[in-house]
């Protein structure tokens, strides 16, 4: 370790022959971090890192006026003509003094008030000063995590692959990356990031990104996961109250002080400062921070953005030179916090774009971005690394070999995998990191279910995968299954095999077959966990099934992008299955089971379908139009585009084996779309409509099946694909159909205005459901509720009231959405 810190110093040391370095400082001593520095009259600057130290990069032994700007502190010019590089020039700042004596105050209202209506005034012609325009862009991320606890609900954390001290406080991400970017209004934005470095890992990528860190607070929105109304927004009186702090001077230029104070605190809404040029009406600076309740994240325990803008007098405007993002965090006893720093430099306002200038693909990297040396990165980094963050580096680099070599990957494996007293119910995987391989088990534990046409049942399995890459891009995976019920006294075998061949193209294919018990409705609209409670404790066996033994081949593709094409080809032999139990937990006088037939729920001697084969096959188009995307050389990541709808078609054929009339041929086309409406929520909506070639004869199995509910439970984030109270079979239909989900998503716009109910954090929820077939009425449901109910930082809870109408009669129930079914794939 020694002599690798040696060898650093000396490529510090060999770097610094073309910089002016220091450190800049309070009155008091102590260090300034994220103070600008720059040449006047030029966008060459940099910025101190955690410790107040700086590095400016300069060509020449000449004279330099160089100026040191920091919130809340005096700015200060200096003159230096270096004689010797590098030049050493520690700087100390005098704490702005902010002063009222000039301000005629009026006693029915804050002069705060007017400098805000002001700058509102001006807000879009400032957008429009921004309206084009190209820079370099300088990104560092840091997340470190402290006392982390060895275990995390019963189960071993580790120690993040050696990322943790015996405090169990580390760094787990640190990365940079140095891009260029270029912008065109409204929405057209590329960034080529010439290089990138990830702390431990030499042929990493960097998550950073400058559109991700584009935070404009002329907007009137800013998307954090919610949108937050910025304290300049055309309707911003209706969220803030202002109150002037101070004034100071910037030269000539007067900057006022502005506390920006929420009227209710759980609103999408920041709390803080804002300076605000006198007579520009334009931002010299922002501190604002925001809470996890406000962006409803809410393991985010607070997030502070604090943003500089440097004067150009060619344009004759203030420009955004640096922003840095703090944020902290807390789960499942784990806490932290991270920051990310951005840097803009040599912007050029006046670029010639070209219709070739901007495609869909938003970011990617220049060849060997990842490859880039630490004489590089010395030299280029705008803002110097603190001791903490080389000391990561150092550290990691020294060890990353170590880790990829196959004594310390066999020493890790060893240890997972060791057996543990469950493994043999829960499951258990044995892995070959340095072969690239594992073999697993899976337990019956996990599994086990109950409905009345197998009683219990349970699965277990074994699977292998194989990677090929060090990112598990190009992997096979197969698995074998076998699935028993106890009071059906049957064993079914599956078999799967999978190959995914990359994740750019996402080339797939897929072999599968054996014998299952299946849902009518493949989509699968009920749970089997939630079928087992409802079965149990309620008398309601709404899941009907069916055994489908079969043969299966798959193919999935991005042709083009933003075009995605599904196949699969199947030869199926379906039989009719009977209820074979009628064991309850809690009976009820009043309630008994129905058949397995979904069309005649009383007739427990007859089926839904008779057994027979049939050639199947299917094919799916989605479209996202105008799809962006990042890409690096191993990946490419779909980001889609929220201005236009995503298209989805199918065509789906029967080719019956032996009797005609299970001959059939289906189309459907939806669009789904999920809008952002700003600070008044998110808007959802999905239409379908489809209809049958021939389809008089088919199998019930066959038939268009739409996604009823009749538990009283939602297990989807919305409900823009379900009924909430439609039975699950009787709309089922083999002639043409539509059907249509709209939900909105208000996001605290109504509820967070309310007195006492804002300080519950809540989510009004509005939503229109339709469905129309050839063959029945009209169907529809109209629903109001409460999202983000929950505990502490959980809040995967919602509430429903839900009224359906059909055929002159209406039917109302509360529904209980169980989000976190969804994420844990229950």
């Amino acid at each position: 370790m020694r002599i690798i810190i040696f060898l650093y110093s000396i490529l510090f040391s060999a770097t610094l022959s073309a910089q002016i370095i220091g450190k800049v400082t309070d009155t008091k001593g102590q260090p300034l971090p994220y103070v600008n520095i720059y040449l006047q009259n030029s966008y060459i600057g940099t910025t101190t890192n955690d410790d107040g130290n700086y590095s400016l990069n300069i060509s020449e032994k000449k004279e330099y006026k160089i100026t040191f700007q920091f919130l809340g502190y005096k700015t200060m010019n200096k003159t230096v003509t270096p004689s010797a590089l590098p030049y050493i020039l520690n700087i100390s700042l005098e704490e702005e003094t902010t002063s009222l004596e000039e301000v005629v105050l009026n006693t029915t209202e804050d002069p705060a008030y007017r400098i805000i209506r002001n700058t509102i005034a001006q807000r879009k012609e400032n957008l429009e000063k921004l309206s084009e325009y190209t820079a370099d862009f300088y990104s560092r991320g840091l997340w470190q995590v402290k006392d982390v606890p060895e275990k995390i609900m019963g189960q071993e954390v580790g120690d993040f692959d050696g990322m943790l001290d015996s405090t169990r406080t580390g760094i787990i991400y640190l990365s940079e990356t140095i891009s260029e970017i270029a912008f065109q209004k409204p929405d057209k934005f590329t960034e080529k990031i010439i290089a990138s470095k990830v702390s431990g890992n030499d042929n990493g990528f960097s998550f950073n990104s400058a559109q991700s860190a584009n935070i404009s607070f002329y907007e009137n929105t800013i998307e954090l996961n919610a949108a937050l109304v910025s304290p300049i927004a055309n309707n911003a009186f209706s969220y803030y109250k202002y109150k002037l702090d101070g004034v100071f001077y910037e030269g000539s230029k007067l900057i006022n002080k502005i506390k920006v104070i929420p009227k209710r605190p759980n609103d999408r809404i920041w709390q803080g400062y804002v300076y605000i040029v006198e007579d520009d009406w334009q931002l010299y600076g922002v501190e604002l921070s925001t809470t996890g309740a406000a962006i409803q994240v809410p393991f985010v325990s607070n997030l502070m953005v604090k943003q500089n803008y440097k004067y150009d007098s060619t344009h004759n405007f203030w420009v955004k030179i640096s922003q840095t993002v703090d944020f902290g965090f807390g789960l499942l006893g784990m806490k932290g916090d991270g920051r990310f720093i951005a840097v803009y430099s040599n912007y050029n306002f006046k670029p010639q774009f070209t219709k070739k200038s901007f495609t869909n693909e938003v970011l990617s990297f220049k060849p060997e971005a990842n490859k880039k040396d630490s004489i590089f990165w010395k030299g280029s980094r705008p803002v110097p690394l603190t001791d903490e963050e080389l000391r990561d580096y150092i550290k990691k680099d020294s060890i990353q070999t170590l880790r990829r070599s196959k004594p310390y990957l066999d020493s890790i494996d060893s240890k997972s995998n060791k057996p543990g007293i469950l493994s043999l119910l829960a499951g258990y995987t044995y892995k070959n990191s340095f072969e690239k391989w594992s073999i697993g088990y899976e337990g019956p534990l996990p599994k086990i279910n109950f409905n009345t046409v197998q009683g219990w049942n349970s699965m277990a399995g074994l699977t292998f995968n194989r990677w090929y890459d060090d990112n598990q891009t190009n992997t096979l995976s197969a698995a074998v299954r076998a699935e028993y019920g106890i009071a059906e006294d049957r064993l079914r075998f599956t078999a799967n095999i999978l190959r995914n061949f990359n994740w750019t193209d996402k080339l797939r294919l897929s072999l599968s077959g054996g014998s299952i018990v299946a849902q009518f409705n493949d989509v699968e609209p009920i749970s089997p966990i939630i079928n087992t409670v409802a079965t149990l404790f309620f008398e309601r066996n709404y899941m009907k099934l069916y055994e489908l033994n079969f043969a299966r081949i798959g193919f999935s593709q991005e042709i083009l992008n933003g075009f995605h094409l599904y196949a699969t080809v199947a030869y199926e032999n379906r039989s009719p299955l009977f209820n074979t139990t009628d064991y309850v937990t809690i009976p009820f006088d009043d309630v008994s089971y129905t058949s397995n037939n979904p069309l005649a729920p009383n007739d427990f001697e007859n089926a839904a379908i008779a057994e027979h084969n049939i050639l199947k096959s299917k094919i799916i188009a989605r479209i996202n139009f105008a799809q962006k995307y990042f890409s690096n050389p191993d990946m490419k990541f779909n980001i889609g585009n929220n201005k236009y709808p995503e298209l989805i078609i199918s065509a789906e054929n029967g080719a019956a084996v032996t009797e005609s009339h299970y001959d059939y041929t289906q189309f459907e086309a939806s669009v789904n779309q999920s809008l952002s409406l700003g600070n008044k929520g998110q808007f959802n909506y999905n239409l379908k409509g489809g209809t049958f070639l021939n389809g008089d004869g088919i199998s019930f199995v066959d038939y268009k099946h739409f996604n009823g509910n009749q538990t009283r439970v939602g297990t989807s984030p919305n409900y823009t694909n379900v009924f909430n109270l439609m039975p699950y079979y009787d709309f089922s239909t083999h002639k043409s159909y539509f059907e249509g989900h709209v939900e909105h998503d208000f996001r605290g716009w109504i509820l967070g205005k309310i007195p006492g109910i804002n300080q519950l954090n809540l989510n009004l929820v509005a939503g229109a459901h339709f469905l129309g077939t050839e063959a029945r009425k009209p169907y529809s449901e109209f629903s109001v509720g409460i999202d983000n109910l929950g505990f502490g930082k959980f809040r995967l809870l919602r509430v429903d009231y839900v009224r359906s109408f059909y055929n002159g009669g209406g039917y109302g129930a509360f529904i209980f959405g169980l989000k976190f079914l969804d994420l844990l794939g229950l």
